[in-house]
C-alpha cells in the first residue's frame, strides 16, 4: 500500500490596475507588447517601485486565511534565462515573503473537513508569454510584470480530490475577496502541482516531482492520477530511484499524461540574492486597515445559510462555491423567494438546463430576480410547480421576462376557485360511481385515481393542494 503527498504552488495574477513595479497596464487583451515600459523591459537605468495595492491585496488574503504579516518583507532576484524575461531574472520574494502561516479548511466528500496549511505566499512579478507559430517563435511582454501572489501548501493533500477541494476553495476565496478574476483559460490561476508517493507507513517523503503550469481542474486530476501511477508502478518494479527523479514534468492533455521538461533546479541554481533596487516593503498602519475589510467567505455564507435560513449543510456548500452562485441566490432571497425553494429552482431547475446548455451562471438567460418572481408565483398559488418548470423552459428561449404575462400567454393560471374545481370534482365522482363505493369501502389507494382525474380534466391547471382538500371534503 502507497500513500500520495502533494503539495500546490498556486499563482494568482492579482487584479491591480498597473504592474508591480511600474505603471503600466494590466490589461490582458491589449495588441502584443503595447503595455509596455522601460521598467518592464528591463531597461538599463529603469528602476522598479512596488505598486502598493499589490501588498494590499497580498495582504487582504493573508487576513483571510489567517496567516502572519511580515511587516517587512523584501524582494530578492531569481535568476533564470528565458525569452519572456527580458532581465534575464524574476523579481520575488524568496527569504522574507509578505506572509507566512496560514491555513484553508476544505470539505470533503464523505461529509468530512480537512485544515491544509500554508507555509507562505509572497508577490513577484509574471514573466511575458512565449507564443510559436511554424518555425518561428515570438514574445508578447505585456503580462511581464504583472502582479502575481504566489501561495504555496505544505504537503498535506493526499489525493487527487483533496487537491481540487483545496484549489476549488482557494479559487473561490480570492474571487471573494476580489483581488483576482482567477481566470484560468487566461491563465489568471494556474499552479504547480508537486507529486511523490511513499510506502504506507513511511514518514520520509518520496522523491518530488513537479508538474509544472496547470489551468484545468480537470487536467490537474487527470496529471496526479498518472503521475501516482506510474511512481507506484516504478516502486513495485523496483526501479523507483533510476526512474523516478527529482524534475519538471508536462502534462499531454491529447495522451492524458506526463512527461519530462527538465531536471528540477534547486534554490542555488537560481542564484538568489537580495534585490539592489528596491527598499524592504514595510506594512503601514494604512495598508493594514485597509487589508482588514474583507467580504464574507464561504465558510461564513455557509454557517449562515445552515443557522439562518435552515437549508441543508450540502446545498449550502454548493451555492457558496463560487461568489457569483452565491449572488444570484441571495438577490432570488431579496425578490421575495423563500430560502428552501430558491435553493430547489436554482440548484435542481436552473443549474440543470443551463449544464444541459452548456452555460454557466454567470451567462444564464433567466436572471435572479426573474427565477426570484417565478418562485413566488409557486408559493401564491398562481402557478403550479409543474407548471413553473414549462415557464422556465419557456424563458430559457425566449426573450420576454415577464412572469405573469408567460404565465398567462402559456395557459399555466393556477385555478384554486373552489366553485370551479368543485364542479370538475363532482363531475368526476359522477362518472365513477363504482369506485366512489370502492373507495368509501376502504380501497383508499383510489383516492391517487381521483386527484389524477381532476388534474387531467383540468389539465393541469386546478391548485393540487385545493384538489386534494375538496377531494377529501367530497368523499367523506
Amino acid at each position: 500500500m502507497f500513500e500520495t503527498v502533494i503539495g500546490l504552488e498556486v499563482h494568482v495574477q492579482l487584479n491591480t490596475k498597473t504592474k508591480l513595479f511600474c505603471a503600466c497596464p494590466t490589461s490582458f487583451a491589449a495588441h502584443q507588447n503595447s503595455n509596455t515600459c522601460p521598467t518592464c523591459l528591463a531597461l538599463p537605468g529603469a528602476l522598479p517601485v512596488v505598486n502598493k495595492e499589490a501588498a494590499i491585496k497580498a495582504m487582504r488574503f493573508a487576513n483571510a486565511v489567517r496567516a502572519d504579516i511580515n511587516e517587512a518583507s523584501r524582494f530578492d532576484r531569481k535568476s533564470y534565462f528565458y525569452p519572456d524575461s527580458p532581465s534575464a531574472y524574476q523579481i520575488t520574494q524568496f527569504y522574507e515573503p509578505i506572509l507566512r502561516n496560514g491555513t484553508i479548511v476544505i470539505d470533503l466528500e464523505d461529509g468530512s473537513q480537512k485544515e491544509i496549511r500554508i507555509t507562505e505566499a509572497h508577490l513577484e512579478a509574471d514573466a511575458g508569454k512565449n507564443m510559436h507559430e511554424g518555425n518561428h517563435s515570438k514574445v508578447d511582454l505585456n503580462r511581464a510584470g504583472t502582479p502575481l501572489l504566489e501561495i504555496v501548501s505544505a504537503p498535506d493533500l493526499r489525493s487527487a480530490d483533496e487537491t481540487i477541494a483545496y484549489l476549488k476553495k482557494l479559487h473561490a476565496m480570492v474571487r471573494y475577496l476580489d483581488i483576482s478574476d482567477a481566470n484560468m483559460q487566461e491563465g489568471s490561476f494556474r499552479c504547480d502541482v508537486n507529486v511523490s508517493v511513499r510506502p504506507k507507513g513511511q514518514e520520509a517523503f518520496g522523491t518530488r516531482v513537479e508538474i509544472k503550469n496547470m489551468n484545468s481542474f480537470k487536467f490537474i486530476a487527470q496529471a496526479i492520477a498518472y503521475e501516482v501511477t506510474r511512481q507506484i508502478e516504478a516502486y513495485e518494479d523496483g526501479v523507483y530511484e533510476e526512474e523516478i527523479v527529482q524534475e519538471t514534468r508536462l502534462f499531454d492533455v491529447d495522451k492524458g499524461e506526463t512527461r519530462s521538461m527538465r531536471g528540477k533546479e534547486e534554490a542555488a541554481d537560481y542564484r538568489y540574492f537580495p534585490e539592489p533596487d528596491i527598499r524592504p516593503l514595510v506594512v503601514t498602519e494604512e495598508m493594514k486597515e485597509a487589508a482588514r475589510h474583507i467580504p464574507e467567505l464561504p465558510d461564513e455564507k455557509v454557517k449562515r445559510y445552515v443557522e439562518e435560513l435552515g437549508i441543508k449543510r450540502y446545498d449550502a456548500l454548493v451555492i457558496s462555491a463560487t461568489k457569483e452562485m452565491a449572488v444570484y441566490f441571495e438577490e432570488m432571497l431579496a425578490h421575495g423567494a423563500s430560502a428552501k425553494q430558491a435553493v430547489t429552482w436554482l440548484t435542481s431547475e436552473l443549474l440543470g438546463r443551463l449544464n444541459k446548455a452548456g452555460l454557466d451562471i454567470e451567462s444564464s438567460p433567466v436572471d435572479a430576480k426573474t427565477l426570484g418572481t417565478l418562485v413566488c408565483k409557486i408559493t401564491d398559488g398562481t402557478v403550479s410547480g409543474k407548471g413553473a418548470k414549462e415557464v422556465l423552459d419557456y424563458m430559457m428561449e425566449n426573450e420576454n421576462r415577464d412572469v405573469d404575462a408567460i404565465i398567462e400567454e402559456l395557459g399555466l393560471v393556477q385555478v384554486s376557485d373552489d366553485g370551479a374545481i368543485l364542479a370538475i370534482i363532482d363531475e368526476i365522482l359522477a362518472n365513477n360511481a363504482q369506485k366512489v363505493e370502492e373507495y368509501k369501502s376502504g380501497k383508499e389507494k383510489l383516492f391517487g385515481f381521483f386527484v389524477g382525474q381532476t388534474m387531467k380534466a383540468s389539465k393541469g391547471s386546478a391548485n393540487p393542494a385545493k384538489v386534494n382538500e375538496l377531494l377529501k371534503q367530497r368523499l367523506s
